[in-house]
């Protein structure tokens, strides 16, 4: 056969292939979204301020007058984070508050206080729950009851409230952490805790039996219709993250909430994080044939040789926590990311300048792929993170956060994309290079714990970073042969993610 031919059948196959994909992607996204808007059918999301903390209020258009759940995110976290319970706990009849605590998602006001006291954060946390709890009584549509529903951090901050304002009749507490816990407080407390969290679930089962030492995983202490009830589930095949969409989770807070208040409520819960994942993974797919409207680069950068792969990796893995150790990096108004931003330049800059220095050349910008790719990312994905997962769209006052950590994230995903040779490189290379850089971040923790303890929470989503949108710059940096192009747009989409993500915080 000759050449000519099987070109013309490889362009008719990879054509077929781009056409289904794009296809694909696109039923995704709109199975994805129907989804998603479907479960809000017959919701009132209303949007206020408690001061200057934001709240959603979440009500059935049929509902009547019913007890208020005050809902409260995690670290990192936000509003968004809780939806699939509020609209749960909506559809069940109840008026479903939520809100981001102070320094996250779009509350203005920075945390404060000293994080590893109780009479520190947490007890300006506490306040704060208990202005939005003032200000959910205030709404209309209630009867004057009123619950807590927390996950993570937020599981102590909603414990400790439970037991410090006797209007708060039961508590459901997510991935509990909590030493503030007694035998008989707070009052209706049901323990959440998802099947693959060991250690909370070790947790989960002590605070149980404080109730009743015999008392296993499953069981009821007591009698929540009598204010005296205490439960503790596993949510099955679920983590800390996942829990949130577990309908086993969700189910449980329904019903115990039910009990405690003396209502009844049937049947399906909200069921998002299908949806969300269709939605997503379409997003991703999509990229492909995007990505194939732009301008066709000449030919994929040479093989970089394993010697100088291992170099450029290696050093800058084990010198910058070294280095980094004895610097101070405390100069952003937020948790980690200033460490973190300085980490990522450390890195980065040394990365390129040792593959600069064994001959890899860097190639050209692509321009106007860089500005698409980092479009896609922060408007398409990041906007549907925005409405449906967690806060993405920043506030005024993350924009100079997130302008600081690009100063350190742009030299780093150069380099990362420069050393992947834009998406050409072997699976084997693109984990060795990304794991050196995940060791990396280890290392610093290992060596300064007590400051850099946060920086363990954001690991796993800096390798989500990895995953998905490495498979996004990777079909522009395939495309264009741009590895610059790739890495500038990926930089500013890992800038933009960490500077929503970190906590606003200052001192004392």
């Amino acid at each position: 056969m000759d050449a000519a031919p099987r070109r013309r059948d490889a362009i008719g196959l990879r054509g077929a292939a781009l056409l289904a994909a794009a296809l694909a992607g696109l039923a995704l996204c709109v199975a994805g979204i129907w989804r998603l808007e479907a479960e809000r059918a017959g919701i009132t999301i209303t949007l206020l301020q408690a001061g200057t903390t934001p709240i959603t209020v979440y009500r059935r258009d049929d509902a009547a007058a019913a007890p208020v759940v005050v809902i409260a995110h995690g670290f990192a976290g936000s509003r968004q984070f809780m939806e699939a319970y509020a609209l749960t706990l909506a559809r069940a009849g109840y008026v479903a508050v939520s809100f981001d605590f102070e320094g996250h998602g779009r509350n203005p006001t920075p945390m404060s206080g000293d994080v590893t006291r109780v009479d520190g954060t947490t007890k300006k946390l506490m306040r704060e729950i208990g202005r939005v709890t003032d200000a959910a009584l205030s709404l209309p549509g209630n009867d004057g009851q009123v619950a807590l529903l927390g996950h993570s951090m937020a599981s102590d901050i909603i414990v400790r409230q439970a037991l410090a304002d006797p209007r708060i009749r039961a508590t459901v507490a997510i991935s509990m952490f909590s030493e503030a816990v007694t035998a008989s407080a707070p009052r209706n407390l049901l323990i959440i805790t998802g099947e693959w969290e060991a250690a909370l679930r070790r947790d989960s089962l002590r605070n149980l039996r404080l109730a009743d030492p015999a008392a296993r995983e499953g069981d009821t202490v007591g009698d929540p219709a009598a204010n005296g009830g205490r439960r503790a589930v596993v949510a099955p095949g679920v983590e800390h993250v996942s829990v949130l969409y577990s309908t086993t989770a969700l189910r449980e807070a329904r019903d115990w909430l039910d009990r405690a208040f003396g209502r009844a409520s049937s049947g399906p819960v909200a069921s998002t994080g299908g949806a969300i994942a269709l939605l997503l993974a379409g997003i991703v797919l999509l990229a492909w044939p995007l990505a194939e409207l732009l301008p066709k680069g000449d030919a994929p950068p040479p093989t970089i040789p394993l010697r100088s792969l291992a170099i450029a990796t290696l050093v800058p893995a084990v010198t910058t926590p070294i280095v980094l150790r004895f610097v101070e990096t405390r100069f952003l108004p937020v948790l980690i990311a200033d460490y973190l931003a300085v980490h990522l330049f450390v890195y980065g800059t040394l990365s390129l300048t040792l593959l600069r220095a064994q001959g890899v050349h860097f190639g050209r910008v692509a321009w106007l792929a860089a500005l698409a790719l980092a479009a896609y990312g922060i408007c398409g994905f990041g906007g549907a993170l925005d409405r449906y997962v967690a806060s993405f769209m920043p506030i005024a006052a993350r924009l100079p956060i997130i302008a600081a950590i690009a100063m350190g994230a742009v030299p780093y995903m150069l380099a990362d994309c420069i050393a992947n040779r834009g998406g050409h490189a072997a699976l084997w290379r693109t984990v060795w290079i990304r794991t050196a850089f995940l060791a990396s971040l280890g290392g610093a923790v290992a060596l300064d714990l007590k400051r850099l303890f946060f920086l363990l929470i954001i690991i796993p989503v800096i390798v989500l970073f990895f995953i998905v949108f490495g498979l996004i710059g990777g079909c522009v940096g395939r495309r264009t042969c741009s590895p610059m192009a790739e890495g500038l747009g990926l930089g500013l989409i890992l800038a933009w993610s960490l500077g929503v993500s970190f906590p606003m915080f200052l001192p004392g």
